[in-house]
């Protein structure tokens, strides 16, 4: 098995995030995993995963992600995802409109024995949804 950065990138989204395996957050992510984003940092660790990746599935239960990766260091890896997914239940204030949302991830993931331990995320998801809703 492949445990590459990348491959684990890659293997991560599709457990996690398209499948909504959510018993495999461990097999990725360090117990005190922290995400750093725009406007805060969340170091709920593993939990805050897996509230957000049940937020979103409710949301777009049809999820499908495309992983490009843009840069591989040595403990770190720069990645874009691309995610798209149909808009049916309520997400974050934004009501469920029915419609095809699709949006970009940028992200940096730092690696720890193997697991991912912090990131940076960057996402258009918001700006999307208000797109769809003026259509």
């Amino acid at each position: 098995m492949d445990r590459s950065p990348a491959s684990r990138i890659q293997a991560a989204n599709s457990a996690i995030l398209v499948d909504g395996n959510l018993d495999a957050i461990g097999d990725f992510f360090a117990p005190d995993y922290v995400v750093h984003l725009t406007d805060r940092d969340a170091r709920d660790g593993l939990d805050a995963i897996r509230g957000f990746v049940e937020m979103v599935r409710r949301a777009f239960p049809d999820l499908q992600i495309e992983v490009e990766v843009l840069v591989e260091g040595e403990d770190r890896i720069a990645w874009q995802r691309t995610v798209q997914g149909t808009h049916e239940r309520d997400f974050m204030g934004f009501p469920a409109s029915g419609r095809r949302v699709v949006w970009r991830d940028m992200v940096t993931s730092r690696f720890r024995d193997g697991m991912i331990a912090e990131e940076w995320v960057i996402t258009d998801l918001a700006e999307r949804l208000l797109r769809s809703r003026q259509l």
